[in-house]
Formats: structure tokens, sequence, C-alpha cells
């Protein structure tokens, strides 16, 4: 697998490495990829329980006009 990097994050990465932090670049790559994967499951997770309060809410009476006229005055007002 090839993988193309800035030259910013190759920059992070080797300063990483000289300080210590990380032995090597794979090393880093596979905490940074642990990292994002955990992200990806909160942002899923937070995703699917708005989903649910939004089938789960009392049926609104208004229409997308209503919604986007309220929301303009609440700006200006």
């Amino acid at each position: 697998m090839n993988v193309s990097l800035t030259k910013k994050q190759k920059e992070y990465i080797e300063n990483q490495i000289e300080s210590g932090d990380f032995q090597n670049a794979s090393k880093l790559v596979r905490d940074a990829l642990r990292l994002h994967e955990t992200y990806r499951h909160r942002v899923i997770v937070d995703l699917k329980a708005e989903i649910e309060k939004g089938w789960s809410a009392a049926t609104s009476n208004r229409n997308v006009k209503d919604i986007i006229d309220s929301k303009r005055q609440n700006k200006t007002g």
C-alpha cells in the first residue's frame, strides 16, 4: 500500500518520532487510525441517537418555509 503525505504531515511524523512519542512512522499511523476509528464510531452513534430523537418526537404542524422563516427572524431579531 502506498500513501501520499503532504510536507506538513511528513514533518509532523518526523517530529513525533524525534520527540520519542513514537518509535517509527508505522506505529504513529496505526495509532492515528485507531483514533480515527474511535472518532468515526462516536460520530455514527451520535447521529443515530439524533435520528432516533427525530423519529420519536411529536409531529410538527410547521412546514419547511415556516421553519426557515423562524430561523431567519431569530438571526435578525
